[in-house]
This record gives structure tokens, C-alpha cells and sequence, in this order.
């Protein structure tokens, strides 16, 4: 158990150093201080981002979209390569082709429907209740709540709470939030899985090879201006989901959170905006 407790906390550890974007992106993004948003300053191409470090098995590198463009055709492109992007000559104008195009990587363009992944021509595999805490990807185990996009709530939303918590979003919707991981199998490989709003679309590329460190690729294209990384938490809460849980168990409803001292940064994270 000992053992087990720390491997938890290093993969907590982990996973909060990569949630933020790699130093080297395409010529028409711009990060902030942070390095946890990315924007779209100019065009619709030159958007390709990466994770700062390679992904853990079953580690999800999550996004929400944070600002869309009108006048262009596409939306958010992600999936995982095993180039170094230090290593890049050039970032690509494009993940797809152009970044695909130069072997070991694997990127899903997200569409406003239909992006689930079928197997051999049968229907896709049963998904578990939207209302289970807990999102299963073969032996991965990820906490729903983290992983669901949902609209801003409202002056009155505090009147439809059960329809909110309910109110999952498009695909390519502002607010929306993708992520991508890999799962390892038997053979030595991994798949990789996209996850929209809380939902594993299936094994989206196969038989990617587990001894080359692996990369989340996050292409900000067209439609999409500007996305922001999400941290999700393995094993130990951080010290900003303690707090949040504290203010949560003292106030009526989540709206009376507006009306308290506390920095505006902080009001959205505890109203899980």
C-alpha cells in the first residue's frame, strides 16, 4: 500500500507539471505567462501546440475551449506524436497532414458529431452513466467531473441545478473540453483514446509504440481561437480543491459564491465554471 501511495503522488506531481503547453508551438500562437492558454493571434493555421512534457500512461491532457472564431472551416484537432518538439526544425503549418505526415503521430479532428470511433464495423461499445464519478478507459480511472464541459451558468440557474448538471456541451462548443491519453495493452502497444465532455470515443488510433516518450498535440485551428489546459487531479487533492470544497460546504448555493471576497479567479473555480 505504501508503495502504491507513492507511485499515486508522483503521478499527481507529474501530472500538474504537464498540465501547461510546451515552449515551442507554431509561428501564430501565443501563450500566457502561464503557459496554460493558448491563443490564435492571426489566420486560421500555425496554431500546433504540445503538452510541456510526454504524457504517463493513462494520463488524459485535457483542454477546454475558450474562445471560437467565426468565418473559418474546421475545429480543434488533437492527438499524440512521438517527436520531441524541442527536436522540431519547424513546427508544421498543420497537424493534419503536414505534422502526420512525418511519421509517429496520431491526431483526431474533432467534429461538432459523430467522433466516436466504431470497431469493425459494430456500434460503439457501451458507455457507463453520465452520472458515475468515475470515467473507465481499460484500467485507467479518471474523475468524470473534471473531464465535462458545461455552459456558464445563468442569474436564475439556480432554479434548474439538476438541468445544469446535465447541460453537456457540443463537442466543438465554447466551454467544451477534449482530452487525449493512451492506454497500454498486452502486446507491448497502446491506444490512444479521445475524450469529449466525458466520453471516451473509443480507441481513436492503435498499436502506438509505449517505448518513445509521447506527447499530447493540440492543434488551435480554424473555428477554434484559443483553448486553456485543465488540471485533473490523480490520487491526492491539491491544496486549490481543498479550498474549494471548504467554501462549497459554508455557502446556500453555488451562485452566493458571487457575492463573497475572494478573488474572481477563485469564484469561477469554485462554481466549476
Amino acid at each position: 500500500r505504501g508503495q502504491l501511495k507513492i507511485a499515486v503522488s508522483a503521478m499527481a506531481s507529474r501530472c500538474r507539471l504537464a498540465a501547461r503547453f510546451h515552449r515551442v508551438h507554431g509561428t501564430n500562437v501565443r501563450l500566457d505567462a502561464s503557459r496554460t492558454r493558448a491563443t490564435r493571434v492571426e489566420s486560421f493555421a500555425n496554431g500546433l501546440c504540445f503538452s510541456q512534457e510526454p504524457l504517463a500512461p493513462g494520463q488524459v491532457f485535457l483542454v477546454e475551449i475558450e474562445e471560437k472564431e467565426l468565418g473559418w472551416c474546421g475545429h480543434l484537432r488533437v492527438g499524440l506524436t512521438a517527436h520531441d518538439p524541442q527536436s522540431l526544425e519547424v513546427v508544421p503549418e498543420y497537424s493534419l497532414p503536414d505534422l502526420v505526415n512525418m511519421g509517429d503521430t496520431w491526431v483526431f479532428a474533432i467534429t461538432r458529431s459523430h467522433n466516436r470511433v466504431t470497431e469493425d464495423g459494430e456500434g460503439a461499445r457501451a458507455q457507463g452513466s453520465p452520472w458515475e464519478p468515475f470515467l473507465l478507459i481499460e484500467r485507467v480511472r479518471i474523475p468524470r467531473d473534471t473531464l465535462v464541459g458545461r455552459s456558464k451558468p445563468g442569474r436564475y440557474s439556480h432554479i434548474l441545478d439538476d438541468l445544469f448538471k446535465m447541460n453537456v456541451l457540443p463537442a466543438t462548443a465554447r466551454r467544451s473540453r477534449i482530452g487525449v491519453l493512451y492506454a497500454p495493452q498486452p502486446d507491448g502497444t497502446a491506444d490512444m483514446h479521445i475524450v469529449i465532455n466525458g466520453e471516451d470515443m473509443g480507441p481513436s488510433a492503435r498499436r502506438l509504440p509505449t517505448t518513445r516518450p509521447l506527447y499530447a498535440v493540440v492543434d488551435v485551428f480554424a473555428s477554434t481561437k484559443s483553448v486553456r489546459v485543465i488540471p485533473v487531479e490523480y490520487g491526492f487533492p491539491s491544496l486549490q480543491t481543498l479550498c474549494r470544497l471548504v467554501i462549497q460546504k459554508h455557502i446556500v448555493h453555488r451562485l452566493a459564491i458571487d457575492g463573497l471576497d475572494l478573488p474572481p479567479l477563485l469564484k469561477s473555480f469554485c462554481k466549476h465554471e
